[in-house]
């Protein structure tokens, strides 16, 4: 059987050098389209069974985070439902990956893929519980519809929203996690924040570039997460429709929903160099890590980004913005591409079973803060 390697679906991305048997293939990255922009790859292997397989991606030392390669191990899966690691190492600007697959059709991934056909099915499931509103914002310049979730009866306007960068994809397993908690009519953590809160939730914010395999942007090869200053409807309507809701509700809380390519853990950026940050803000954003620290060992405080000092934020980023804006609590959770270090696990890594874990966590959390939210 001839070994071939493929590409042509859904999130599907490579470009294939050479196939000259299984110990011989050589694949690298397509660019996001109108970016430079590249890291995210989803491809089909096919014909290879009971063979052990060598592939390298070659030209990484160019990639969007070089840094994310070291100690990365890519995603495999048989059946499209069970994601595991396999063998990886990373020198001079190649990843090495070696796999023995079981059968004729095995697929490699960056992360664990979530499709726009499961994005839809999430969306039709949740329409159908009882309180649970579900609308169309816009279209995306590729002309999908751009989603939002609606429930709860409360005061408070809670936004959760995911996958401004699309190939960050356990961003939208972490959507799945929190959606299935909040619709569970058995689940009194979700009771509560639906009586507390009305929430806005948009699981994925960048379809367009989910479907075309991008790491980080549009069809218009825009990075949403720096257009939330001015976004327009040539460039950014994705944004452009959910800030012009998010002026109509009001925003008491905010979670954008992300992965992080190099740091291996699961960690909050906040909104410190704001120019109108309070007190109030900064004491509600340390409440709520401290929180969320306490109910899973899945999540920490000493490993994140570096901390904006005061009056240095780029707002053009959606924490700072809306933060700004609306004088509100607004976050950024990151979750690895890598394992959890702190709680590793050999068979999955960092995994849409945990990130879908950690969504249901983090509604925990809120609950324990919602009442100092006003």
């Amino acid at each position: 059987m001839t070994i071939a390697v493929s590409a042509a679906f859904d999130s599907g991305n490579i470009v294939v050098h050479r196939v000259d048997g299984p110990q011989d293939i050589e694949l690298s990255i397509r660019k996001d389209h109108q970016s430079d922009f590249f890291q995210w790859f989803h491809f089909r292997l096919t014909g290879a069974a009971d063979q052990d397989v060598t592939i390298r991606i070659v030209g990484l030392d160019a990639s969007a985070y070089p840094l994310g390669w070291p100690n990365y191990r890519a995603c495999v899966s048989e059946d499209r439902i069970l994601w595991t690691r396999t063998e990886t190492s990373y020198a001079n600007g190649t990843l090495t990956i070696r796999h023995r697959p079981h059968s004729n059709g095995v697929w490699f991934a960056y992360f664990a893929p979530y499709s726009m056909e499961r994005h839809h099915d999430l969306i039709a499931e949740v329409a159908q519980e009882p309180g649970v509103d579900v609308e169309v914002l816009g279209q995306t310049l590729d002309g999908q519809d751009l989603d939002l979730v609606t429930l709860g009866e409360g005061e408070r306007n809670v936004w959760l929203y995911a996958r401004q960068h699309p190939g960050e994809s356990m961003a939208e397993w972490w959507m799945e996690g929190a959606l299935e908690r909040l619709c569970d009519p058995s689940d009194p953590v979700a009771r509560r924040l639906r009586q507390k809160a009305r929430f806005y939730i948009v699981p994925n914010m960048n379809p367009d570039g989910s479907r075309r395999g991008h790491l980080r942007t549009n069809a218009a090869g825009v990075n949403l997460n720096r257009e939330w200053h001015e976004p327009t409807p040539e460039r950014s309507p994705e944004v452009l429709h959910v800030l012009e809701k998010m002026k109509a509700t009001g925003v008491d809380f905010a979670l954008d929903v992300h992965g992080d390519e190099a740091i291996p853990h699961n960690f909050i950026a906040g909104f410190e160099g704001i120019p109108s940050i309070t007190d109030k803000q900064l004491g509600l954003l340390h409440r709520y890590k401290q929180v969320l620290e306490r109910i899973t060992p899945d999540f920490q405080t000493e490993k994140g980004y570096e901390v904006a000092s005061a009056g240095t934020a780029n707002l053009t980023m959606s924490t700072n913005a809306v933060a700004e804006r609306f004088g509100c609590l607004a976050m950024t959770l990151e979750m690895p591409f890598k394992d959890e270090d702190n709680h590793p696990d050999e068979l999955q890594g960092w995994s849409p079973e945990r990130a879908k874990a950690l969504g249901r966590d983090c509604l925990a959390a809120l609950l324990e803060v919602m009442d100092e939210l006003r």
